[in-house]
């Protein structure tokens, strides 16, 4: 089974990408459909085709609508809830034998019966890059990493981020104590806590990537995808081991692609608050070459590239 998971810790454009991906004809997914109606029977059978032919009517956000699912109820029930909300990210060593059977199980057969090249799914939060390494060896991962900043206003607009109630009643678990700290610091601003649980989970992500080679993992920024789409998505087909087709070029030319969708946060939030997050941010925004507005001036963050921020400048996508 060929297998690819696009990844990201959400509001990052990752269902974005994940949906331009599952309107290639030889793309398999799990549907919002299946998700919720527990008694259907034909376990995605025609979810390519009746998704590429909805393309326009049923597939708009904000509407009721038939699209890709992250599929955290179906996940929960036939598989295990410790997808859902786990508490810390997921590893390798969390893997049982009868938890990798559940999981194998579920995306086999939804594989075999929509008959398509390659299975596509996407999930956000922790990484969990370890935990599905392990169940699945063929598995490759699709990262879509965006400015902390926009991630962390786009929470503060979430119903579900749960940060007002504090970290405790977030969907990560408490926060390490290092990060505790910096919060209290900051006299528990809501904005730096967005921002932390950016940084928590981008701490995931780059731990557990470190264990796959270059042709398991790849990541580009959302905002060189707004940028230049098309070759961003050709790299990502190539990766997935998906042909570029004149379908999905059609498909493509559709979109409304706009750039400035990756700028809402300097109009969103206060001068005071992205200077907060600025200052928070600093090494991990330099680190994927994002500009950290105020680090010039407060002698923020050091220029120097991390490992994981080397890896997306190395990505034929991110420029």
């Amino acid at each position: 089974m060929k297998i690819v998971f696009i990844i990201g810790t959400g509001r990052c454009g990752s269902s974005f990408v994940h949906e331009l991906i599952a309107a290639h004809r030889d793309a398999g997914f799990i549907s919002n459909v299946e998700d919720r109606l527990r008694r259907l029977p034909f376990k995605g059978r025609y979810n390519n085709l009746l998704y590429r032919l909805s393309q326009g009517r049923f597939t708009t956000k904000g509407k009721a609508r038939f699209a890709p699912s992250e599929a955290f109820d179906l996940i929960g029930r036939r598989a295990s809830p410790i997808y859902c909300r786990p508490a810390r990210d997921l590893r390798a060593d969390d893997v049982t034998p009868w938890l990798e059977q559940r999981f194998r199980a579920l995306f086999e057969e939804r594989h075999a019966l929509q008959g398509k090249a390659v299975f596509t799914h996407k999930y956000t939060g922790w990484s969990r890059i370890g935990f599905f390494a392990r169940i699945f060896p063929e598995a490759r991962f699709i990262h879509v990493i965006r400015d902390g900043r926009a991630v962390a206003n786009s929470w503060l607009h979430m119903p579900w981020w749960g940060g007002y109630a504090g970290p405790e009643n977030w969907p990560w678990g408490v926060l390490p104590v290092h990060y505790q700290r910096e919060w209290e610091a900051g006299d528990r601003s809501f904005t730096l806590l967005a921002g932390i649980g950016w940084k928590l989970l981008m701490d995931s992500y780059e731990q557990s990537a470190r264990g796959l080679d270059e042709s398991r993992y790849m990541s580009f920024r959302y905002e060189d995808f707004l940028a230049r789409p098309h070759a961003t998505m050709e790299a990502c087909l190539r990766f997935a081991g998906l042909p570029w087709t004149a379908q999905f070029e059609r498909h493509l030319a559709r979109q409304r692609i706009r750039p400035e969708r990756g700028d809402a946060w300097r109009r969103e939030l206060l001068p005071g608050q992205i200077a907060e997050l600025d200052a928070s941010l600093a090494g991990k925004l330099v680190s994927y070459r994002y500009a950290a507005a105020a680090a010039a001036g407060a002698g923020v963050g050091t220029g120097r590239q991390t490992a994981a921020g080397e890896r997306v400048a190395r990505t034929g996508a991110s420029g």
